[in-house]
């Protein structure tokens, strides 16, 4: 049944283990995934929807990588929306409500279809390690399984602990048990870890809520997809709805905060700032009388809905009365209440940007393990955690992206560089080159890795290189024909733009605020035509002309900041020996062991007057 030895095993099949089992099989490496249960392969733990705010970008590049997610939430999408098209395209994220149990079957069947991958039901208590090197796994079934590599993608499982008021369950997740053993061994190894905490809401069913009393909201009307492939394209579509809490829902639900596990301080776990629980929401914004909840269908052929915003680990009958004081809820019925769950992390300074483990080699951790919080941030470590655990078994050098490359650089740099004292979430604020880092050009960024690295597969590449050639041709026609006044003086003027007194570029007139470039080219010639080009391309070269000024500014910093990424910092090297660094800096700096300057700049208390005394110190 199992292979005496493997290139990789995966620990853990969620949205980290599933993309990092997938990678690694796909470029050649002998792979084993392992998980408690192979019912729940890829399940939605927490909100049945993928992307959103910079999570859609992410998700993106998992897809320009050659991995799975963006296919997969395609295949099971039931709504599609494009966030943010108010303001500039940087801040444009992709958005799917999905079907929970369809995205689940979707992702098993993708990994069942791909050669090299094995499957294992059963538990991972200890790690085999010899030396400073990991050499397999011991299962609770007594199964000893030799590897090259091990990817821990434990999710919320490792010595996890659900609470619902003052009542505690062991598991990582609603009906399923923690997993005990890695955390104590690995401490006991020498690594840093800690608690976190996160919590999710009430499922409850869909027909018995009136949703006369609530806001629609429909998907977009022109529906676009995550994947770059040819993945179907919504036809259909189901709607959320937005309600609002009132002063008497919040009355009722302090009267259970004393009793609330989250709230008064029996978890001692981090929790997250960006989500907080419905109790945290009253505390913290207690000067709001309202708070919005967001009623998400589960799927096509369900009726039970989430309730995204009701987060809470109150008792249930406190959490059953509140809620039936929410318009639109006045007879809810629950399918299962909200609960907080507390589990271990270690804290991901420990980690080299490859996700490797400094202390034992070959061993990798992505996902909730590194502190992340999100399907999106744990797929994109698993993708290059898979990625690189294979190439190490090959001695090929790992990938490691950078901040001005895409939002998944970003991401492990800064878990790496500056480590997390709270579940991480990504944002576009977070990337110092938003413009670089847009969700329409994420294939230009990484598909180009794909390729080079193994990952791209044929059909991928010739639909990148069929875009980039129509997104060349179409450039370059703008940039050398030009518009007649009569052609398009009707279109300017009903824009509210300035009609042309003379012939100019039509690449001149796309650098208009008030000026579309698919409408513009209607009004051109017949080879400039949108119908000769897609959309994704019309796209990609309205924003390239638009903002081209931004665009090149933002690229010659990216190159500036980079020049610090070549200085090498010796891996031994002594920080409390340059007395000329602040306290803070050595302290920090001896933390977390920078192998460059770029590195070292970017770590919290490294102040601009000690990256000076480093560039002194090492630039020479």
């Amino acid at each position: 049944m199992i292979h005496p030895t493997y290139d990789v095993i995966v620990v853990g099949a969620g949205h980290a283990g599933n993309e990092a089992a997938a990678a690694a099989a796909n470029l050649g490496a002998q792979t084993l995934l392992i998980t408690m249960n192979m019912g729940v392969i890829g399940q939605m733990s927490c909100n049945p929807a993928m992307g959103g705010i910079a999570k859609g970008q992410i998700v993106r590049e998992i897809d320009a990588l050659g991995g799975y997610s963006g296919i997969v939430s395609d295949e099971s999408a039931i709504q599609f929306r494009m966030l943010n098209r108010s303001k500039g395209p940087a801040m444009w994220s992709p958005r799917t409500q999905n079907d929970r149990m369809l995205f689940a079957q979707s992702w098993r069947y993708k990994l069942e279809q791909i050669p090299h991958l094995d499957f294992l039901q059963d538990m991972v208590e200890t790690l085999i390690i010899e030396g400073h090197e990991v050499r397999g796994v011991v299962t609770a079934m007594g199964n000893k399984i030799r590897s090259k590599t091990v990817i821990v993608t434990a999710g919320t499982f490792l010595n996890g602990l659900m609470h619902i008021g003052e009542k505690q369950f062991g598991g990582g997740r609603s009906g399923e048990r923690a997993a005990k053993g890695i955390t104590e061994q690995l401490v006991a190894l020498g690594f840093s870890s800690d608690r976190m905490k996160t919590g999710t809401p009430p499922r409850v069913d869909g027909r018995s809520l009136n949703y006369g009393v609530m806001e629609e909201q429909l998907g977009d009307a022109d529906p676009q997809r995550f994947s770059f492939m040819d993945t179907p394209v919504l036809k259909e579509q189901r709607s959320c709805h937005i309600t609002y809490t009132n002063e008497h829902v919040h009355d009722l639900l302090r009267t259970g905060f004393d009793r609330s596990p989250m709230f008064n301080g029996r978890i001692q776990g981090l929790g997250p700032r960006y989500c907080p629980s419905i109790e945290d929401k009253i505390e913290r914004f207690a000067d709001k009388d309202a708070h919005q909840i967001f009623v998400e269908p589960e799927g096509w052929n369900t009726v039970e809905v989430y309730v995204n915003g009701f987060s809470t680990s109150l008792p249930q009958e406190v959490q059953v009365q509140a809620l039936r004081s929410v318009p639109g809820f006045e007879k809810v019925k629950f399918f299962r209440p909200g609960y907080a769950v507390e589990y271990d992390f270690f804290h991901p300074t420990q980690l080299h940007h490859s996700l490797e483990t400094k202390a034992i080699s070959g061993l990798y951790f992505a996902g909730q393990i590194n502190g992340t919080t999100g399907y999106e941030e744990a797929a994109s470590q698993g993708l290059l955690a898979g990625i690189n655990a294979a190439r190490s078994t090959w001695n090929h050098a790992p990938v490691v992206l950078g901040r001005d490359q895409a939002y998944i650089g970003v991401l492990i740099d800064d878990l790496v560089t500056k480590g997390t004292k709270e579940p991480y979430r990504m944002f576009t604020s977070r990337a110092e080159f938003r413009i670089l880092l847009r969700q329409d050009n994420a294939d230009e960024r990484l598909t180009p890795l794909a390729q080079e690295i193994g990952l791209a597969q044929e059909d991928r590449v010739r639909r990148f290189e069929s875009k980039m050639d129509q997104i060349k041709h179409l450039k370059k026609r703008l940039h050398t024909t030009s518009i007649d006044p009569d052609r398009v003086n009707p279109y300017l003027t009903q824009q509210g733009s300035q009609p042309l007194s003379q012939k100019v570029k039509a690449a001149s007139l796309i650098a208009r605020p008030q000026v579309e470039l698919e409408p513009l080219m209607n009004h051109l010639d017949a080879e400039l035509q949108p119908s000769q080009f897609s959309k994704e391309s019309i796209e990609s070269v309205s924003i390239a002309v638009k903002y081209a000024g931004y665009i090149e500014k933002e690229r010659e910093m990216a190159e500036k900041l980079k020049r610090l990424d070549p200085i090498s910092i010796p891996e031994d090297f002594d920080f409390q020996s340059i007395s000329s660094l602040s306290a803070e800096a050595r302290e920090k700096l001896s933390a977390a062991r920078p192998t460059n300057l770029g590195q070292a700049s970017r770590i919290s208390g490294v102040s601009q007057s000690d990256l000076a005394v480093l560039v002194v110190r090492f630039g020479r």
